[in-house]
């Protein structure tokens, strides 16, 4: 279940991030994040970056807290494989 206190901040540490959401990675790229940044608070290295940062804060949110309807669809492909009776 998805709670307030989980989301991600302007102050969150980018390493943390990264460890936590994995799946968060691509969007630090998109964003051009350097490793080097990674003990930095995502809104420092987002200034820095000229980057609005709830932008940001809010595409890495999207991604690690995506709704459950954009996991795989292997549920839908196995009811439109079964066969009426």
């Amino acid at each position: 279940m998805f709670r307030f206190d989980q989301l991600i901040r302007r102050d969150t540490i980018i390493r943390d991030v990264k460890q936590r959401h994995p799946e968060t990675l691509p969007i630090f790229e998109e964003f051009r994040f350097r490793p080097s940044c990674d003990d930095c608070e995502i809104e420092t290295v987002a200034r820095k970056n000229g980057l609005n940062v709830l932008d940001v804060v809010d595409a890495l949110n999207r991604a690690a807290f995506r709704p459950e309807a954009d996991a795989p669809k292997a549920d839908q492909e196995d009811a439109s494989s079964q066969t009426p009776a």
